[in-house]
């Protein structure tokens, strides 16, 4: 793991091209930064691809803000066959007065981990996760020998999403702000080319899964199973007063807005951010260090959320990607993705940001930063709570199969424990060409019994908030 993160940081900077002048400590014209997507994840495996940042400055009068900033990604994961495509714009000049960001994102999913709902109450069981190349204990009902690759937590998804967000001014440092956001989703059994054991190819077994379990059980409707449409309308506040907004030294960045689907299944979410930002007056060469911490709440307050919508976490300006669930790089470190599904969720990430050293190099500007964290999070809304309590016998839910893979009498779900306080630390290391391209390193450990993921690593770029 050591030797991927030195490796990151050292593609950092041999991988950056860049074309601007320099004047006054402002940044002229274009600034391009380029990765190879070299990196690991407990979920994923090995992500091979490239990402990056295009920025262009123009006469240099607003860096570190740049005139406009375009984003992309084309990578593929290992373990989990992930394939993702993404491109987007954000800019405070395009329109005057008025901030746009908007994004086109495909992704598919053949090996997608469906951990089940309400956080802690759902069992964690690592030893029937992507088992391809032993042979499990299959039940009775799966006669084929070639289906003898379990992953009991396995699915597949596929995904389109369109998005343009919208921001304008009302007052100096507080704008309204509103968006549409359309998906597409394809969900069902997991699929895969297979494993060649011997003289036989080996497939997995799509019965012996949750997902299936949740099918047949009623829990997952036929509305819902195979995926469906979703078009989101939000609209809501903004007051911010960053000074910088990649990575700010001080200032308050808090939203409020409702955020719902039109389409199909329908649900309306409150959402809530209040993030803050404080200078702390110890002098150090590279800068002074910053508190950071964020307040967030999101919450369906009418309507059901399909499956399908379930993980995603309503944003007004994507940071990254991918925004989805409550767990890995985006809300709470340390958990395995998307391992807490809720209509409801509280959480908060305090972190310390210490500037170890900055530089100038190929007539760029550089830092290296640590930064210690801790979050904590509370599921505030269950998903599904009564088409589970139907299937429950004292809260709790058991699947025959799921017993018959782990040799044990274990329930799958367990209602006493949704209310579990999630919490995790760790620390990260940053790496910031002109302030804002920052190559992003965080280790984690959940220290919530049943949620954790061992030694969490999530490589990417930006802070988390």
């Amino acid at each position: 793991m050591k030797k991927l993160l030195v490796s990151a940081l050292v593609l950092a900077l041999g991988f950056s091209a860049f074309a601007q002048e320099e004047e006054k400590e402002m940044k002229k014209g274009w600034s391009f930064g380029l990765l190879p997507t070299a990196t690991y994840s407990v979920d994923n495996g090995f992500q091979a691809g490239a990402f990056g940042d295009v920025y262009y400055y123009g006469d240099g009068s607003t860096y570190p803000d740049p005139l406009h900033k375009i984003s992309w990604e084309g990578s593929y994961f290992t373990h989990s066959h992930r394939m993702r495509l993404y491109l987007a714009y954000d800019s405070k000049y395009l329109i005057p007065n008025m901030r746009v960001n908007a994004s086109v994102t495909y992704m598919t999913d053949p090996l997608y981990s469906l951990w089940g709902f309400n956080g802690a109450a759902a069992t964690q069981n690592y030893d029937v996760w992507s088992n391809r190349n032993q042979d499990q204990a299959i039940p009775a009902s799966a006669t084929d020998q070639t289906l003898t690759n379990i992953n009991y937590y396995g699915m597949s998804r596929k995904m389109l999403r369109i998005l343009a967000n919208f921001q304008g001014q009302i007052v100096p440092h507080l704008n309204w702000a509103a968006g549409v956001n359309f998906w597409k989703w394809d969900l069902g059994a997991m699929k895969d080319n297979g494993v060649k054991v011997g003289d036989e190819r080996r497939y997995y077994n799509t019965n012996a899964t949750l997902y299936n379990f949740l099918t047949n059980a009623g829990v997952i409707s036929e509305a819902e199973k195979n995926g469906g449409l979703a078009l989101e309308l939000n609209a809501g506040l903004v007051f911010d007063t960053r000074d910088i907004e990649a990575a700010p030294n001080k200032g308050i960045w808090a939203e409020a807005y409702l955020n719902g689907n039109v389409l199909n299944q329908r649900y309306l979410k409150a959402c809530a951010y209040f993030r803050h930002y404080i200078s702390i007056p110890i002098h150090i060469p590279a800068g002074e260090p910053v508190f950071a911490y964020r307040l967030a709440w999101q919450q369906t307050i009418a309507g059901e959320t399909p499956l399908y919508m379930i993980q995603n976490n309503p944003l007004l300006v994507q940071r990254n990607m991918i925004s989805e669930g409550f767990g890995s790089s985006n809300t709470i470190r340390g958990l395995r993705e998307n391992r807490i599904l809720a209509e409801g969720m509280a959480w908060a990430n305090l972190e310390l940001r210490v500037k170890l050293v900055n530089f100038k190099l190929f007539n760029q500007y550089f830092y290296i930063a640590v930064n210690p964290f801790f979050d904590a999070g509370i599921i505030t809304k269950q998903y599904k709570a009564d088409a589970l309590a139907k299937i429950a016998v004292d809260g709790k839910i058991y699947d025959p199969t799921f017993n018959t893979l782990t040799g044990t009498t274990d329930p799958i779900y367990d209602a006493s424990k949704a209310g579990s306080i999630v919490y995790s630390g760790g620390a990260g290391l940053k790496i910031a060409m002109n302030q804002n391209f920052i190559v992003s390193a965080d280790f984690a450990k959940c220290f919530t019994p049943g949620m954790d993921a061992g030694l969490w690593i999530g490589i990417g770029i930006n802070y988390q908030f």
